[in-house]
C-alpha cells in the first residue's frame, strides 16, 4: 500500500514523464531547428529565382546558404543606428576626436600622391576623401567582424521592413562573389555588410568601386588606391561639384524656421532665402536646403549646399554628413 505522499510523488513522477513526451513528439512533429538558410522557404525561393535569373547552380547556392545563420545581433543593430538614436550634441563627438582627426592627417601624409591622383580624375579634395574613411572604418581599425552572408540572409529573411532592400542587395552579392572569385566563408563586414575600408555595400562595390592601382583587382580591404579611387569616383558619380561649398551656419534663427527641411535636398531658391533675412556666402549651385541641428547649447540652423546632398548618398542621415564635413575641415586645418 502507498501513502498519500508517496501517491503524490507516484502523481509527480507520471507528470514529468508525461511532459517530457508531449516535449519530444513536439520537437519530431516540427522538425529540427534550423541551423542554417539553406532550407529556410524564403531563402529557397531566393535562390530558385537565381538560378533561374544568372543561371546560378543550384547546389552552389545550397552550400552558400548553408554556411548563413541568423543573427540575433544584426537584427538588433540595424534598428538602433546611431544616427536614429542621437542628436548632433551627442554623435559629433564620435566622431571629432583629436585621435581621429591625427589619423586622418597621417593618412594624408602617407598617401598624398595617391589623393592627388584622384583628386585630378574626379575632382574630390583629399579632406572629403580622407574623412569619410575616416567616418567609416577610423582608416581600416573598425570594419565590422560580421560574416556578410549571415548578416545579409539574416536581414533578406528576418527582417521584414527592409527585406526588399536586403533582398536586392544579397542578389548583388551573389553576383559580387561571382564577378571577384571572393570567399564567402570568411567575407566580412558591418552588421548591415558593408566592406572594406570605405564600407561599401554589394550594389555599390559593383557599381563604383575602381582599381585605382591597375592591378587587375578593386580591392577595398588591401589597397589603398582602390579605397580613395572608389571614394572619389563615388562622389563624382554621385554629382560633386568641384570648388564648390558643403554647408554653412547661419544666424537667423527666428525667421527660417518656415523653411527648415528634414531632406538635405537642395530646393531652396537664392529669392527665397534672402526673403527670410538669409544671404549665402559661400559658392554654391543656387539652390539650398535649410537644416536644423541640435547642438550643446542650443539649435544651430545651417544652409546646405549641393555638395552637402551628394555627402548624404553615401549616408543618408544629415548627422552623417555634418560629421564628414567638420571632420574633414578639422584634417584639413591641422594638416
Amino acid at each position: 500500500m502507498f501513502s498519500e505522499e508517496s501517491e503524490t510523488v507516484v502523481s509527480q513522477g507520471r507528470l514529468r514523464v508525461a511532459t517530457r513526451a508531449v516535449i519530444v513528439l513536439l520537437l519530431l512533429l516540427c522538425g529540427p531547428a534550423r541551423a542554417d538558410y539553406s532550407e529556410h522557404p524564403k531563402a529557397v525561393a531566393f535562390m530558385t529565382e537565381m538560378a533561374r535569373k544568372h543561371d546560378m547552380n543550384l547546389q552552389v547556392l545550397k552550400d552558400i546558404f548553408r554556411s548563413a545563420e541568423r543573427s540575433e545581433r544584426v537584427l538588433e543593430l540595424i534598428q538602433r543606428p546611431a544616427e536614429k538614436r542621437l542628436e548632433w550634441s551627442g554623435y559629433r563627438p564620435i566622431f571629432l576626436s583629436d585621435e581621429r582627426i591625427d589619423a586622418g592627417v597621417a593618412f594624408w601624409n602617407e598617401h598624398q600622391e595617391t589623393l592627388e591622383q584622384a583628386q585630378q580624375r574626379y575632382g574630390v579634395p583629399p579632406w572629403i576623401i580622407v574623412s569619410i574613411i575616416g567616418v567609416e572604418t577610423f582608416y581600416g581599425r573598425i570594419s565590422g567582424g560580421f560574416s556578410a552572408i549571415s548578416a545579409l540572409s539574416t536581414l533578406a529573411f528576418d527582417y521584414p521592413k527592409r527585406a526588399k532592400f536586403f533582398r536586392s542587395e544579397l542578389e548583388q552579392f551573389l553576383l559580387l562573389l561571382d564577378e571577384n572569385k571572393f570567399d564567402y566563408r570568411t567575407l566580412e563586414g558591418s552588421y548591415a555588410a558593408a566592406f572594406g575600408m570605405p564600407q561599401f555595400i554589394s550594389s555599390s562595390y559593383r557599381s563604383y568601386a575602381v582599381d585605382f592601382d591597375e592591378d587587375g583587382e578593386r580591392d577595398l580591404w588591401n589597397s589603398v588606391p582602390d579605397v580613395i579611387g572608389s571614394v572619389a569616383n563615388y562622389f563624382h558619380r554621385h554629382g560633386w561639384k568641384k570648388d564648390q561649398a558643403v554647408v554653412e551656419i547661419t544666424d537667423y534663427k527666428d525667421s527660417v524656421k518656415s523653411l527648415v527641411r528634414d531632406s538635405p535636398k537642395p530646393v531652396h531658391s537664392s529669392a527665397e532665402m534672402n526673403a527670410a533675412g538669409i544671404y549665402p556666402k559661400r559658392k554654391g549651385s543656387g539652390r539650398y536646403t535649410l537644416l536644423k541641428l541640435q547642438a550643446e547649447k542650443g539649435a544651430e540652423y545651417w544652409i546646405a549646399h549641393h555638395n552637402f546632398y551628394v555627402i548624404t548618398r553615401y549616408n543618408h542621415s544629415n548627422l552623417y554628413a555634418m560629421a564628414v564635413h567638420q571632420l574633414s575641415q578639422e584634417i584639413k586645418s591641422r594638416k
